[in-house]
């Protein structure tokens, strides 16, 4: 039987998703990003159910969880700028050592945040470099996405693109569920000591998890289309300022695109778990529904990733969004009913399921936008803005609405549909970069629509040749005379 070794086509790509090296890119992408997300959604569940009683606890119980999803929001808004920074230098100086320094960045920040002493103790300057560390966390994991997807986007065989580059997003719910699962057994094995220092286990395990992050990241190897961009090096000093000069529309569109993913985590796993949490519901089991939300969203995007391959990213991507705008108030009715079982239903059909459908083919979607000498940057940037604004204001706009007497559920509800519909607009409008070129099944569809235009064309050039054939005979036998 012949050996699965590393094979390369004439582009340098990997001919298969099973070589060796193709495997440890796709770990590398897949592990990164769980690492990435673990440390960064363990804020975002500790501003639910802790920070507010440890470092705003002066402000009353319905400020204090606002000022700590403000914190939240920080983070998310810091992530588009990580994007364009680590996006530029991905562009510049490569995919690999951006991702590197965006791990360890990472990682430092969270063990501090889990050494952080409480207001109680040092007095305001507690949740002031809380506000420094979430937004140093913000710019790190706006870092890494881009370069994850890309890592795997750029190896790939061109009809496993889909497939490959959401391993990076796949990484995310594997991570979210980590760091829920993580929070749920300090929570139950410190029982009242969790809010106090229980909670800090979790941050303090990231340590850990980067080490083991470092050592497979490091082994993989640049990607062919950077390495064919390294000999211009000289010419593309500010990939940056290019992508803002000529990729403006395709920024816009990424955005819209990605945001109803990053609307539903908000809404679904930061202000559902805060919305059970104040209704009294056990707070392990609402973590533990939590998690299996996550592992329900990552199996839904490996699913509909491999389907993007088959049936085209804008395909799935619309079907997506039309299922989003329809469940918006479903969900969100569960959310509000006041029990753990429509929590529970909640997550998994919105976390689970619509998360899911809308985060398997985005990395490749966004990543066909751009060009490869711009690709981590305007790649970024548009999936990092969508997360700014999904994720990071959902739950406080969720939280304001809410105030509204009677109607504050339906104005949530409209306001998930309302982003589902602006995605939808966008997927439409949209078309992917020429260096990439369309999904493989679109590709096949229109080489068959000119096959058949060919073969149609046939008869009737078949007839014409019939009606001319006497003519012809006449004219040779009047030349043979």
């Amino acid at each position: 039987m012949e050996n699965n070794k590393d094979v390369v086509d004439a582009d340098g790509l990997q001919t298969s998703l099973r070589t060796p090296e193709m495997k440890r890119i796709l770990a590398s992408s897949f592990i990164g990003s769980a690492i990435e997300v673990y440390d960064f959604l363990l804020y975002a569940t500790a501003s639910s159910i802790v920070f507010a009683q440890l470092y705003f606890a002066d402000l009353g119980p319905g400020l204090a969880l606002f000022a700590s999803f403000t914190t939240l929001a920080v983070g998310y808004l810091s992530r588009p700028l990580g994007g364009l920074i680590f996006g530029h230098f991905g562009d510049r100086v490569g995919r690999k050592k951006s991702l590197v320094v965006a791990m360890v960045m990472m990682g430092t920040v969270t063990v501090l945040i889990g050494l952080m002493p409480p207001t109680a103790t040092i007095g305001m300057i507690a949740p002031t470099l809380l506000l420094i560390l979430r937004i140093i966390q913000g710019l790190a994991v706006g870092g890494e996405w881009g370069g994850a997807a890309l890592m795997a986007l750029e190896h790939a065989p061109k009809n496993r693109r889909g497939l490959a580059a959401a391993f990076a997003n796949a990484g995310g719910p594997f991570g979210a569920m980590l760091a829920t699962l993580a929070l749920s057994l300090a929570a139950t094995l410190t029982g009242s000591g969790f809010v106090t220092w229980g909670w800090r286990i979790p941050f303090l395990f990231s340590a850990a998890l980067i080490v083991i992050g470092l050592v497979i990241r490091l082994k993989v190897s640049e990607t062919p289309a950077f390495q064919k961009l390294e000999a211009e090096s000289d010419r593309r000093k500010m990939p940056v300022v290019t992508v803002f000069a000529k990729y403006k529309k395709q920024m816009l569109i990424g955005t819209l695109a990605a945001m109803t993913l990053y609307v539903t985590q908000g809404l679904t796993t930061v202000w559902g778990v805060s919305v059970a949490v104040a209704a009294g519901e056990d707070q392990p089991t609402v973590l533990n529904w939590k998690a299996l939300g996550a592992l329900t969203t990552f199996v839904v995007t490996l699913i509909v990733a491999r389907l993007s391959d088959r049936l085209g990213r804008k395909r799935t991507l619309i079907a997506a969004h039309l299922i989003a705008a329809v469940c918006a108030l479903p969900i969100v009715m569960l959310i509000v009913s006041g029990n753990i079982g429509g929590f529970a239903m909640a997550i998994l059909l919105g976390n689970g399921l619509v998360q899911g459908l809308l985060a398997g083919p985005i990395a490749a979607y966004i990543s066909e936008l751009f060009t490869a000498d711009v690709r981590y940057s305007g790649a970024s940037f548009a999936y990092q803005l969508a997360s700014a604004l999904g994720a990071g204001l959902s739950p406080m706009i969720a939280s304001a609405l809410m105030l509204v007497p009677a109607s504050g559920p339906y104005l949530i509800a409209a306001f998930w549909a309302l982003c589902a519909v602006l995605g939808l607009i966008a997927v439409v409008t949209s078309r992917p970069a020429n260096d990439l070129g369309d999904q493989p099944r679109e590709a096949e569809a229109a080489d068959d629509r000119r096959h058949g235009a060919e073969v149609a064309s046939r008869p009737a050039s078949a007839a014409a040749s019939n009606r001319l054939a006497p003519a012809r005979r006449a004219v040779t036998r009047r030349t043979a005379i």
